[in-house]
């Protein structure tokens, strides 16, 4: 077959991702944000996501058809997100997906949401071919997780995740602490401008001796989160004490210090697991990749460890279709068969199940 053109849905959280891709060439990238409506709560909440995605689509693929220049039925194949993400989200693509595919007789993927975020750095033209075994830190209001990667469509290994928050959803804990609004990743980078990231040192979650013999590539930023609000709380108790004369709450100071807690956490372990694999090679992906300050501290301190980092655009960093459909086509090209139609929604779906419901050789 010469280069499938594939269609990728991606409903996991507030986005409704509708990309259209030739083999490896982006051919159409369209994203309908629910954020604003999720504002007003401070957090994404699952039943409105669900009804956005539903109002959502039909709109999304008419545009990703005509920014593409394709039609339906020129479609080789039709790829969805199975999971991981909130499942009544997850049911709507899932649901729009086996239509579309029964509807125009076409192969069907579905992929896992994870692995196409490593599957977007395929997307970026003038970059070199993605090198295997890789190192992939993914970071998002989800989801933070490490993996190595030995092959994009046949061995991903899990190396360690978070066991709490997401580093994504203690940013957005963090700032409305600050009385920042949502979502918070880019109000506490701008809120940390001017800001002194050693003011206070916050703890770094499941970095101390004793836990990585358990838990050396895994996260945890409930704690740091925590710390947080007992330094404000400490902080606003002494202003009041102390009445008119008291100090106003260093917003940009806190928000930096906490900022470079994480950021320290990701990169540090991460560039762990490129050291003890022997893997000299780090693929960031991700949301919370939109972060200055962790690009600007990955990217120093992998080369001072001789690691190449790759990032792809931010535009395929966040939610999108176009991951979803570029790894469907890496699996076409591959020879992988489509998937039945039998498979669902899944919202733990882990990450080494990178295709869903394979169809069985008979």
């Amino acid at each position: 077959m010469s280069e499938p053109l594939v269609l990728g849905i991606e409903t996991s959280c507030d986005e409704t991702g509708i990309g259209i891709v030739r083999g490896r060439t982006l051919l159409s990238n369209t994203i309908a944000s629910s954020m604003d409506e999720h504002a007003r709560y401070g957090g994404v909440v699952p039943e409105v996501a669900a009804r956005a995605h539903l109002e959502a689509l039909q709109p999304a693929i008419d545009a990703a058809l005509a920014e593409a220049g394709v039609r339906l039925d020129q479609l080789d194949a039709v790829a969805v997100t199975s999971g991981p993400g909130l499942a009544g989200a997850l049911m709507v693509g899932v649901g729009a997906a086996k239509g579309l595919a029964v509807s125009l007789d076409k192969p069907l993927y579905a992929v896992n949401h994870l692995v196409g975020h490593i599957a977007a750095d395929i997307l970026t033209p003038e970059s070199e071919p993605l090198e295997y075994p890789t190192i992939a830190l993914l970071v998002s209001g989800g989801h933070t997780s490490l993996l190595h990667v030995r092959d994009l469509t046949t061995d991903v290994e899990l190396l360690g995740e978070t066991v709490d928050d997401a580093a994504g959803e203690a940013f957005d804990k963090v700032a409305r602490l600050l009385s920042l609004p949502y979502p918070g990743g880019p109000e506490i980078d701008r809120a940390a401008v001017g800001g002194d990231p050693e003011a206070i040192r916050f703890p770094r979650g499941l970095s101390r001796a004793s836990d990585l013999a358990k838990h050396r590539y895994d996260f945890s930023f409930s704690g740091l989160k925590t710390a947080v609000a007992r330094w404000v709380e400490r902080f606003e108790a002494e202003a009041a004490a102390a009445g008119d004369e008291a100090p106003a709450l260093p917003i940009a100071d806190v928000a930096a210090s906490f900022r470079e807690a994480v950021v320290d956490v990701l990169v540090t372990k991460a560039l762990a697991a490129c050291a003890d694999l022997g893997v000299p090679r780090l693929l960031l992906g991700g949301g919370v990749i939109a972060n200055r300050r962790l690009r600007e501290v990955a990217l120093a301190r992998a080369a001072e460890a001789g690691v190449t980092v790759r990032i792809p655009p931010l535009s395929l960093c966040t939610d999108n279709g176009a991951m979803i459909a570029a790894l469907a086509a890496e699996l076409i090209s591959s020879g992988r068969p489509p998937s039945t139609l039998a498979f669902g929604a899944d919202s733990t779906l882990p990450v080494t199940e990178i295709q869903v419901a394979e169809a069985v050789a008979v």
